[in-house]
């Protein structure tokens, strides 16, 4: 049994957007608060992020995050790796380095902006990691199985997982057949839909349905909204049965 948690659901630029003064950007509904997508994958002896946002200290904070053991990567954009200096406190209280489990491409990424972290000499209180990378095969972080899944952002492969019968997708706007029957079987599914206009590197919401009814999951999920999805409660009401809004701070077992 893992417990899973939404630490963010919200775009790269996150809702409310920064001068926006739409309903859903002014709404006082907490769900229609959003920081950058990332979740939390937690068993009775390990726990793991997916992404590190840019929110990643508030995310563990208001989530009372006391102890991490990996952190994985779905790709080397901003939104969902520039937080990752903030694992420090994690090293300070374990003294241990940070695993971090990113496909090559994110890696470079890491190296280059966190480039002070893999100095030979470095200063004391720098974060400490160790880099392992991900190819098509299953893995597994304590106690907790991973089974790869590349979908693509447009041209940037993206890293998606199976975890048991849950599967997390994001940041997505094609799925081919041989990773969608990776997928097929899931009890538990979360995928991006950014919102209901068209986008050359995200599903939209229409998209991201119809992918939904392909993969015949019984409970959706869909993550990565920018304001344009419209306010919570009100997108809520059309959606079909099994499918819902993810927001901060859902949790659920599977």
């Amino acid at each position: 049994m893992f417990d899973i948690t939404i630490l963010g659901s919200g775009t790269s630029t996150g809702v409310p957007l920064i001068g926006c003064q739409c309903s859903v950007c002014t709404s006082n509904n907490p769900k229609d608060k959003r920081l950058r997508t990332s979740i939390k994958i937690s068993s009775p002896t390990t726990t793991v992020v997916i992404d590190t946002t840019p929110d990643f200290r508030y995310q563990m904070l208001r989530t009372n995050t006391t102890q991490l053991h990996a952190v994985l990567f779905t790709h080397p954009h901003r939104d969902h790796y520039a937080g990752l200096d903030d694992i420090r406190p994690f090293n300070f209280f374990s003294h241990q380095p940070m695993h971090i489990y990113a496909n090559e491409l994110t890696q470079v990424a890491i190296k280059r902006d966190f480039y002070y972290a893999f100095e030979e000499k470095k200063d004391v209180g720098l974060p400490e990691m160790i880099l392992h990378t991900i190819d098509k095969e299953p893995f597994t972080i304590g106690d907790i199985p991973f089974l790869p899944i590349q979908v693509m952002h447009r041209e940037m492969p993206v890293l998606g997982f199976r975890i048991g019968d849950f599967t997390y997708i994001t940041d997505a706007n094609f799925i081919a057949e041989e990773e969608q029957r990776k997928i097929k079987g899931s009890k538990i599914l979360i995928l991006n839909a950014l919102r209901p206009e068209p986008h050359p590197t995200h599903f939209t919401l229409e998209q991201a349905l119809d992918m939904a009814a392909l993969l015949d999951v019984p409970q959706v999920y869909f993550t990565h909204f920018s304001h344009q999805i419209g306010l919570h409660e009100e997108r809520s009401k059309n959606l079909p049965k099994g499918v819902e809004l993810a927001y901060d701070g859902l949790t659920f077992s599977v």
